[in-house]
């Protein structure tokens, strides 16, 4: 036993560089935000991009409300992001509740606003509509639709959604996964992840996606803890929430400056892992607050640079 601890105490005396010590940056990220619904969610938002824009991110996007609810709201963000700076905005866009008529016209208000990139969704239907996606009348019957409209329109570069986890609504982690690949033959660039906890989740998904014949990216993305119980209900039947998180936020309800360290480390170490298995490019879920994401970029080696 004497032996056995001074080999343990030997080892704990090796000098070794801290985790991300020596990571060298050679990351590309991008960060999404949601349109503010008050003046004092305005001051919050823009604070957060102007603090994040320095990372020199790929593209920042932004959200939709279920039903085409924030439609205005997204606008109006999207256009002063692309008016006051120099970061590329991609807007989100969805089929729910809104004829390819309508949907064509606000696709050709971001071309001329400016936008090239949109995030292209099939969408949640509203409560009241008792959670089933019913396609409208004159509408877009699937995201695989929307990307076959918008760049039949205009050569957006165009995003779209994948689920590591399975949506909650496929009839099998090969339907969903069939899915993908329609939205990708019908134009998308790319695939932005449902945010996950399991690192083996992501890898097992990006290894059935390569034999599926997707070579295109799909960014894992990445949600830092503000609200435990907020992850809980968001993570709803797509994200699985390991024991081992639900204990380390425990009793952390009332204390949000631990519970934002608990959480930064939790994120951080994610991203560590993944950037072990060969990721280097990261999509951040900010919640509109970007210290916890800055702080992760910073130790993947990310610093700020002159956006031109």
């Amino acid at each position: 036993m004497t032996d056995l601890l001074e080999a343990v105490r030997a080892q704990a005396a090796v000098p070794q560089s801290p985790l991300f010590a020596s990571l060298p940056g050679d990351v590309a990220t991008s960060f999404e935000f949601f349109p503010p619904k008050s003046e004092k969610m305005e001051a919050q938002l823009w604070d957060a991009v102007q603090t994040l824009a320095p990372l020199g991110p790929e593209f920042v996007s932004v959200t939709y409300g279920a039903g085409g609810s924030t439609r205005e709201r997204t606008h109006n963000t999207v256009a002063r992001i692309a008016r006051e700076t120099a970061l590329k905005p991609a807007a989100h866009l969805t089929c729910v509740a809104a004829s390819k008529a309508e949907i064509d016209e606000i696709a050709e208000q971001y071309w001329e606003a400016g936008v090239r990139h949109i995030v292209a969704l099939r969408g949640d239907p509203p409560p009241a509509d008792g959670g089933t996606f019913v396609p409208h009348p004159e509408g877009y019957a699937s995201a695989a639709d929307l990307v076959a409209g918008l760049k039949a329109r205009r050569d957006f570069d165009i995003s779209v959604a994948a689920y590591p986890e399975v949506h909650p609504e496929a009839a099998s982690a090969q339907s969903d996964l069939d899915n993908l690949k329609r939205k990708l033959d019908a134009g998308a660039n790319r695939a932005i992840s449902q945010f996950f906890f399991s690192t083996d989740a992501y890898f097992r998904f990006l290894d059935k996606a390569l034999a599926a014949g997707i070579t295109v990216p799909i960014l894992p993305g990445i949600m830092p803890v503000t609200s435990f119980a907020a992850i809980r209900r968001m993570s709803g039947d797509t994200t699985e929430i390991p024991a081992w998180m639900e204990a380390m936020f425990t009793g952390l309800d009332d204390q949000p400056g631990a519970r934002a360290l608990v959480a930064g480390a939790v994120a951080a170490d994610l991203c560590c892992r993944l950037y072990q298995g060969g990721v280097r490019n990261f999509h951040f879920y900010t919640l509109n607050r970007a210290e916890q994401a800055y702080a992760i970029c910073h130790m993947l080696g990310v610093r700020p640079k002159e956006i031109g």
